[in-house]
């Protein structure tokens, strides 16, 4: 499984960030975590708000912070 997190560095990006991260540990999911901070590749994504999640190259959620059983969800849907 492949997760981006999208954001320029703002401290929502960087809480979705450590909530993708505990979602992941929770669920015991081998995923491969990386941030986006670069504004054109965001934009890639037809994301113009952040923070967003991007969970095996679809958009899974932009323009808020998600809780961390929000992102289990999106993971086991």
């Amino acid at each position: 499984m492949e997760i981006k997190i999208l954001g320029t560095g703002c401290p929502k990006c960087q809480r979705l960030h450590q909530n993708v991260m505990e979602a992941v540990k929770e669920l015991n999911i081998n995923a491969d975590v990386s941030k986006i901070e670069d504004i054109m590749e965001i934009m890639q994504y037809g994301v113009a708000s952040t923070p967003a999640l991007v969970i095996d190259g679809k958009v899974a959620m932009k323009g808020r912070l998600a809780t961390i059983n929000e992102i289990k969800e999106l993971l086991t849907a």
